[in-house]
């Protein structure tokens, strides 16, 4: 590689929501920003989450000098572990970031790896790259954009962002900082997309919390429970105070709430009365109007508290008319039913609910079109790459750019893979690595084309069919009736008739063959076969089939 030269590889979040990643290589070192997962669609069963391929920072793993975090969520830092068991990096974040690894890597004691803490306005040197650690707000406490100096110049890369000129810690986006560096002078902008194709700003978070006020206020002799997203810590901080306002005790609920409000009151990000915490198994014992839960689920997963009350499948809490549920978060695209589902289901039990069709009780954290402009004004960057999200967030994220007054000459469109160069004063596309995704599941690691997968998606598909059949070498017969299960083959109702002309159809095709002193791995082939096209001729399906042959 030219000294002259800044190598970037988007392994993550370009083309796609989440799994962010992203490797800068000077010489022979390379900077890692981000790890993150991101869970799998419909067309993927029995798959947990989804991480990026490493396979390239694999190869070049005596290169990599650190990790850098932008912030915690789960789609920058769920991939960390799967990157530990292959690399030995230093990670370097915000004490809250640090922590929700740290207790990420509780399930991976065997892991060890340095964890740095670092706070807006550092600035660490490694090897040939200088990081300025720079403040943003955004939907969870301690998230950082990074101001990268390399001997071709400087780098902004804006994490998730948005501008809250009312920020629940105080300390709003640093626009005079990174005022100042864009006028020192920005080779490159990579910026976040994911609400590009929103006009105006993004509401603060204050606006939430004042709408929450308003409702819990009005609802006095109501039990609530509020549903948000665990990892917003700022949320629950209001939604606590406002429950310590209304002399209401919290219980939480939901592993992952659970788990985030006690990372962030270790480290003081999350403060309150703790004689105001009570276990869920006592909320029985209070007064409706003395209650408020906050509970995971509100975006309908299956397993979520909050699904399990809705279905009133949740030993703790059973759903009752006096209930009033505050959804205080948007269904993330994909989720609307799930959410819908739950909602209708809580109605359907009698409890009032409240989302964000109803009232403003939710904010994103991602900047929207006036943020995204000013973040370019300020930048005012040679070169632009639009990052974190769906092509045509990119797209749109490009066109927003040129409105701006950017060349479209000075601006690439990244995909999964991609490497650019950039020079003292160019860029360019240099070609594509090996990039995507890998799958993990409770066996570990896999690829999209695992025949694990493969046999997954035939099982949920066209369900599985196994038959066994007795043969009498010697004389080459069927010993006694073959014997046939199925599993979402057919319909109950057709279900005996189909297994009897299944029978005969077994029977026919093996008295059709001299079966003395064959094998039973022909036999199972052509078994294999005759019942594959039984069953395609009678359902149209291909099933999964198991034969097995037992001689007598």
């Amino acid at each position: 590689m030219n000294n002259n030269k800044l190598k970037i590889t988007f392994l993550g979040g370009v083309g796609e929501i989440g799994k962010n990643m992203t490797a800068f290589e000077y010489n022979d070192e390379i900077i890692i920003v981000d790890a993150g997962l991101t869970f799998p669609d419909d067309d993927l069963p029995g798959v947990d989450i989804v991480i990026p391929d490493m396979s390239y920072l694999v190869e070049n793993k005596s290169k990599i000098k650190a990790l850098l975090l932008t912030h915690g969520h789960e789609d920058h830092i769920g991939a960390v572990p799967f990157l530990l068991q292959q690399i030995n990096v230093p990670i370097y974040g915000t004490r809250l970031t640090l922590a929700l690894v740290e207790n990420k890597m509780k399930e991976y004691p065997k892991i060890k790896y340095k964890a740095i803490s670092v706070k807006p306005k550092n600035v660490l040197k490694i090897g040939s790259f200088s990081i300025e650690f720079i403040k943003v707000s955004h939907s969870i406490a301690g998230s950082l954009a990074f101001s990268i100096t390399t001997p071709v110049g400087t780098v902004v890369h804006t994490g998730d962002f948005k501008v809250d000129y009312e920020p629940i810690d105080g300390a709003m986006t640093d626009l005079p900082r990174l005022g100042e560096i864009g006028r020192k002078g920005v080779s490159l902008l990579l910026c976040e997309s994911t609400n590009v194709c929103r006009k105006g700003y993004s509401m603060s978070e204050k606006s939430v919390g004042r709408t929450l006020d308003e409702i819990i206020k009005n609802h006095p002799n109501n039990r609530i429970i509020v549903a948000t997203f665990a990892s917003n810590i700022h949320r629950m901080q209001q939604i606590m105070d406002i429950a310590e306002r209304y002399n209401r005790k919290i219980a939480f609920t939901g592993r992952s709430m659970i788990n985030i409000s006690e990372v962030a009151m270790k480290i003081g990000e999350l403060t309150f009365n703790r004689d105001n915490i009570v276990d869920l198994e006592k909320v029985d014992k209070l007064d409706d109007k003395e209650v408020l839960i906050m509970s995971t689920g509100s975006q309908g997963e299956p397993m979520s508290a909050l699904t399990r009350m809705a279905a009133g499948e949740f030993k703790s809490i059973k759903i009752r008319p006096n209930d009033l549920v505050i959804l205080s978060a948007s269904p993330i695209p994909g989720n609307e039913k799930n959410v819908y589902n739950v909602i209708n289901a809580l109605y359907k039990l009698g409890a009032d609910v409240i989302y964000d069709e109803l009232a403003e009780v939710h904010t994103s954290g991602h900047a929207c079109q006036e943020e995204l402009k000013l973040m370019h004004s300020l930048v005012k960057p040679k070169f632009f790459i639009p990052i974190h999200g769906e092509y045509r967030h990119l797209k749109t994220h490009k066109e927003l750019a040129m409105t701006l007054g950017m060349d479209k000459r000075n601006i690439i469109l990244p995909s999964l893979g991609l490497q650019v160069e950039l020079g003292a004063n160019s860029l360019k596309e240099v070609g594509f690595v090996k990039a995507g995704q890998r799958l993990v599941d409770g066996m570990g690691i896999g690829d999209m084309d695992s025949n694990v997968l493969r046999e997954r998606k035939q099982l949920s598909e066209d369900g599985i069919c196994v038959v066994c059949v007795t043969i009498n070498n010697v004389a080459g017969e069927v010993t006694g009736e073959p014997f046939i299960i199925t599993r979402g083959v057919v319909y109950a109702d057709e279900q005996e008739s189909f297994v009897q002309d299944a029978k005969a159809s077994i029977i026919a095709s093996l008295k059709e063959s001299d079966l003395r002193g064959v094998e039973p791995a022909v036999i199972r082939a052509s078994l294999k076969r005759n019942i594959s096209n039984f069953i395609y001729r009678r359902t149209k399906r291909r099933p999964m089939i198991l034969t097995i042959v037992t001689l007598d």
